[in-house]
């Protein structure tokens, strides 16, 4: 029989429903506040959208997809199988669905809504993966500017225009414009063509499997069990709640966490969860590179982002909305290869490896959903986009501090996921 609770009040122990970066953040914070924690994963650590991601702690990045230009490119793009964001024609009425609701956000009154929304976010994501380092998890994190580059200055004014928006909404974001001097001293292995570029600075990356690894064994030093078992329900009764798994398993806890990313709706639709999460699908591979890499470069012309990783460099990029399970299509390497090629001088694109593609938990008005959910003791952390990696320590902290204390964190009142 499960025990309801603490002498204070608050819960004994937890099942965690995901071992990616959000997961894994909430159980280590869980932890940190006393509560015994189970994890559960279908297929392991680090294994959804986790592993091959760009490596960003960029707060200064975290621009909602919603942005009413989205909207004309991704109109575009249905004719472009080959385009950086990509929308199959495919029979998929959940996923039209979902379109035409992210449609209707692409305004600016809903994006501003959601800058506004992350800056709570943003504020403190830094310091939680601090929290972190500084208490067990073995991995670093790397501080750097990030450096976009453009073929010209009008492309720059785009991204500065952007970044003036975002300080309108209350965020500001510290930015210098650069020359084509300044910008090869950051990006020596800029090509000829780019001629201009912004660096962001107060930045971070990292090695995120390496990162979201070396969280899992610090959630396992504590004293929690990581197990790969697929969740397929979960029953909420007076003793607490008992999470069915696809094994045949029973795991009981007095709550129970569901952060599998865009995997998410299949469990939160029964819980009122009505805001629709869907797979923006990412790629990425890594290739040697003759020059030195000195931190993150963006390429937002061609939507791609680079970053410094054991000893070569990473190349992430695409949007595409298809299955989180669908294989991967090759097509979508290539297009980024061929956007990517004329910028990058020294760059073996031939001898790429680790390729890779996962599935961004994507909402269609740019908000995270984290919080309860109709089924008492049950909660969800999930919906952060391309930000998930980011915000997954800070989103651990506030969801941890909720869970505990029965009090919803004024940071957390824009996500609430019954919204």
């Amino acid at each position: 029989m499960v025990d309801v609770g603490r002498s204070d009040g608050g819960p004994r122990s937890a099942v965690v429903v995901g071992a990616g970066i959000v997961g894994l953040s909430t159980a280590w914070f869980l932890q940190e506040r006393g509560v015994e924690v189970t994890v559960l994963d279908r297929t392991g650590v680090a294994a959804g959208a986790s592993w091959g991601n760009a490596g960003w702690i960029a707060p200064g990045l975290t621009i909602p997809l919603n942005e009413p230009s989205v909207l004309r490119y991704g109109l575009r793009s249905l004719l472009n199988p080959t385009a950086p964001l990509h929308i199959p024609l495919s029979v998929d009425p959940g996923l039209w669905s979902f379109l035409a609701r992210f449609t209707a956000n692409c305004r600016w009154s809903s994006w501003t809504r959601a800058v506004r929304a992350n800056r709570s976010l943003n504020a403190e994501c830094v310091e939680a993966f601090d929290v972190l380092t500084a208490n067990g998890v073995e991995a670093p994190t790397v501080d750097a500017p990030v450096t976009a580059g453009f073929e010209n200055a009008e492309q720059a004014r785009g991204l500065l225009h952007e970044l003036h928006r975002m300080a309108d909404a209350g965020q500001p974001v510290e930015h210098t414009a650069l020359d084509r001097d300044e910008l090869l001293r950051l990006v020596p292995f800029a090509s000829p063509a780019l001629t201009a570029g912004v660096r962001i600075d107060g930045q971070r990356h990292l090695d995120p499997g390496g990162f979201v690894r070396a969280l899992a064994r610090s959630v396992e030093a504590r004293g929690a069990t990581i197990r790969v078992l697929e969740t397929v329900d979960i029953h909420t009764h007076h003793q607490g709640v008992t999470v069915h798994t696809r094994q045949g398993e029973t795991v009981p806890a007095d709550v129970a966490v569901v952060a599998t990313g865009a995997w998410l709706s299949r469990l939160a639709t029964k819980w009122g969860v009505r805001v629709p999460v869907r797979a923006g699908r990412g790629y990425s591979f890594t290739v040697p590179v003759d020059r030195p890499v000195t931190g993150p470069v963006y390429l937002p012309a061609a939507r791609v982002a680079c970053t410094p990783y054991q000893g070569a460099l990473r190349v992430a990029g695409t949007m595409e909305f298809r299955d989180p399970d669908a294989p991967a299509v090759m097509a979508r390497l290539d297009a980024i290869i061929t956007s990517a090629r004329p910028l990058l001088d020294g760059v073996r694109w031939e001898e790429r490896r680790d390729v890779w593609v996962g599935p961004r938990p994507v909402t269609p008005d740019g908000r995270p959903l984290i919080g309860e959910v109709r089924a008492r003791g049950v909660y969800v952390a999930g919906g952060h986009g391309m930000w998930g990696l980011a915000h997954g320590p800070i989103t651990g902290r506030l969801l941890a501090e909720q869970i505990t204390t029965g009090k919803q964190p004024d940071a957390l009142r824009a996500f609430d996921p019954l919204r």
